[in-house]
């Protein structure tokens, strides 16, 4: 399944495969997006499958929020990698 990225607003709706090969896509969809919007909402609800870049990539793009201190929610039942990468950096 390829990876599907669909917006509103600020809330910005994730459906597929987000992987290593399709990273690109997820990379390309949010450029610069810091400087285009200070919330930023995304849903992974509808990702049936995420690898260690997919969640690399969630993780980089949050970091960017936090050092241009922007607002980014991730939302939704998504991958138990995602969740524990960031239950992880909370508890350090």
């Amino acid at each position: 399944m390829e990876l599907r990225i669909t917006n509103c607003n600020n809330f910005f709706k994730i459906k597929g495969v987000l992987n290593k090969n399709s990273l690109a896509i997820f990379n390309n969809e949010f450029k610069d997006i810091f400087n285009r919007v200070s919330t930023l909402t995304i849903s992974i609800e509808d990702v049936k499958s995420m690898d260690r870049y997919g969640v690399k990539a969630l993780a980089e793009l949050h970091n960017e929020a936090v050092l241009k201190k922007k607002n980014m929610a991730i939302v939704g039942v998504g991958s138990k990698g995602l969740y524990d990468h960031f239950k992880s950096n909370v508890a350090a």
